[in-house]
């Protein structure tokens, strides 16, 4: 594939763009500068540098955030900033968006990929994606609130009950829920069902891939191939 089209593929710009920035010395492949944009390069094992910044060749961008509070999960946020406003200009400019939804003062786990099938995947309620949330409540929390989550509360608009996956108490106001669905406010409101009001909700896991420690709110770090497996996808 021609420089000049690897290069606007992965969000650099037009293609008169990105022809400008070989012409301008501004590109290295695989770590030698390279100022031809017409010329043929092999994608496989590909690292692109541009400004100094190194870029793997990925066909599909995917990639996880620490989603910090005060930002909203759209393209076209309305009262706060968008969580996309914390990646670099080049991955937005490739059409990456939010895998699902979490509420403005919502933090933790987030997907993000511009691979429209993925996000359909771990968006569709019938795949069930296991996703884990640490809720911190307003009162004190019980055994008898555990096994309302676990059993099903009715939620306003809903025909049926709704259950948690999994339930446990790990501290005097503190709930760890698994959920497999994706309804609107669905823990929020859960909760608030079962007799409490959720005060802070964090989303520590996704699947069997958890918020890794060392990724701090605001920070994003690209998905590797063991992190797709642990989604229960391949791609």
């Amino acid at each position: 594939m021609q420089l000049e089209r690897i290069l606007q593929k992965h969000g650099f710009g037009t293609r008169k763009e990105c022809r400008t920035l070989c012409w301008d010395g501004r590109v290295a492949v695989n770590g030698q500068p390279c100022d031809q944009p017409f010329a043929d390069i092999d994608s496989a094992g590909l690292v692109l540098t541009v400004d100094g910044v190194d870029w793997p060749y990925a066909e599909f961008a995917t990639l996880m955030l620490n989603k910090p509070a005060g930002y909203e999960c759209s393209r076209r946020p309305l009262h706060h900033p968008g969580v996309l406003a914390l990646l670099p200009l080049p991955l937005r400019q490739r059409g990456v968006q939010p895998v699902g939804r979490l509420d403005e003062d919502t933090t933790g786990l987030l997907l993000i990929t511009d691979n429209g099938q993925l996000n359909h995947l771990l968006s569709s309620a019938r795949r069930k994606v296991p996703k884990v949330y640490l809720a911190t409540t307003k009162h004190a929390v019980d055994r008898e609130q555990m096994e309302r989550l676990l059993g099903g509360v009715l939620l306003n608009d809903e025909p049926e009950p709704v259950a948690a996956a999994a339930c446990e108490i790990v501290g005097a106001r503190e709930l760890r829920l698994t959920l497999t669905g994706g309804k609107y406010h669905q823990v929020k409101r859960m909760v608030a069902a079962a007799g409490n009001r959720v005060e802070a909700l964090h989303r520590e896991a996704v699947g069997r891939l958890s918020l890794p420690e060392d990724l701090k709110p605001g920070q994003w770090r690209w998905l590797a191939a063991v992190d797709l497996e642990k989604l229960g996808v391949s791609g």
